[in-house]
């Protein structure tokens, strides 16, 4: 089947249904889980001189797919301004790497951006000088305040509530449920998003990485979703590569796991080459209608028909025949039991297992 010029991205309901939790299911709700965790927490004050030294040693460290810094020059000058003035400022919270020992910035990033940005007189790509701000200080750099200003800037407290995981011994899962409530006002951040922002293993770095591959583009859109939900599509089909039997429901603990997993660079050779070899044959023969039995995109047929690939090229050397996998496909998209598995309750075992084993069965002799 010859590809069709490209038309404009939808997504099926149950897509963002399932890739938020398992909430389609009307026993769950959204943001449960059944997990229990012991959580030791204090407070400490530090001096802004010592804060802008640990972000600059990474002591203190704002993983690098966070969200952008998003403060104006006038927003991050009222803030310098209020320190200058005296004023109590809001806290930060800091999560401490049990291995490392390094403060993961969970919330204030940009309180602390904004202070490194003022000592260094940098701010993104000009030069940091404060606007909006009282008379007597508009247009100064840090450079520029009398050294009694300085000292009283730097002298400053920024207090700090630091807290780590005592059980379970799982660091992804707490940080990332005191990550989603501390960062639920305003635009509450995808999964994915939150993901990118706690953990920057190797997972992460695979699916980065593979949503650039150039056949995926052709299939899901050239534009990429600013909530990441492509990004995290991919991740959902390296993580059922790499364990679809370990799966439990909700799916998004289960891509959390994956995220946080140590994977070998011999098993990730092995997950991003079946990403790609099944990208390329899915893309060859249906371009930017794979995975779409009605008009839009659906998750669950996207990683049904992902694990019945890479089963298949785990079974053999030899590629697929194109016809034969064509052929196969068209029959999948007509199967009643398959499309049911897609449609509703996507996230539960019994209905995955379900649709990936038709999948599978269906892809095997191809």
């Amino acid at each position: 089947m010859a590809k069709k010029a490209q038309q404009p991205i939808e997504f099926e309901d149950d897509y963002e249904l399932d890739l938020r939790d398992n909430i389609d299911d009307e026993s769950d709700k959204e943001g449960s889980t059944s997990i229990q965790f012991t959580i030791s927490s204090y407070g400490a004050d530090y001096p802004v001189e010592t804060v802008v030294k640990r972000l600059e040693t990474q002591a203190f460290f704002v993983p690098p797919f966070q969200r952008q810094f998003v403060w104006s020059q006038r927003h991050a000058s009222r803030f310098i301004e209020s320190l200058l003035m005296g004023l109590p400022v809001p806290g930060i919270f800091l999560y401490k790497e049990a291995k490392t020992g390094r403060h993961l910035v969970v919330d204030g990033q940009q309180r602390l951006r904004t202070l490194q940005y003022f000592h260094s007189g940098v701010f993104l790509d000009r030069a940091f000088k404060l606007v909006g701000v009282r008379d007597e200080w508009e247009g100064m750099a840090y450079k520029d305040l009398p050294s009694a200003l300085q000292l009283k800037l730097d002298d400053s407290i920024v207090h700090a509530t630091i807290f780590q995981q005592d059980e379970p011994k799982d660091q992804l899962k707490s940080v990332y449920f005191v990550f989603e409530r501390i960062n639920s006002g305003g635009m509450r951040l995808s999964p994915q998003e939150i993901r990118n922002c706690i953990s920057d293993g190797v997972a992460i770095g695979l699916a980065r990485e593979l949503n650039d591959n150039s056949d995926w583009r052709d299939i899901f859109g050239e534009r990429k979703n600013r909530r990441l939900k492509d990004q995290e599509l991919v991740l959902r089909a390296l993580a059922m590569f790499d364990g679809r039997e370990g799966y439990q429901s909700p799916m998004r603990e289960f891509l959390n796991e994956f995220a946080d997993k140590d994977i070998e660079k011999k098993e990730a050779e092995r997950l991003k080459k079946h990403f790609k070899d099944a990208m390329a044959l899915v893309n060859a023969s249906y371009g930017n209608k794979a995975f779409r039995p009605s008009r839009a995109l659906n998750a669950a047929v996207f990683e049904a028909v992902m694990v019945g690939l890479a089963e298949r090229l785990d079974a053999q050397k030899s590629a697929p025949d194109p016809k034969k996998f064509a052929a196969s496909y068209d029959k999948l998209m007509k199967n009643t039991d398959f499309l049911k598995a897609c449609e509703r309750a996507t996230a539960r075992e019994d209905t995955l297992e379900t649709r990936q084993k038709i999948a599978i069965a269906a892809f095997k002799g191809i």
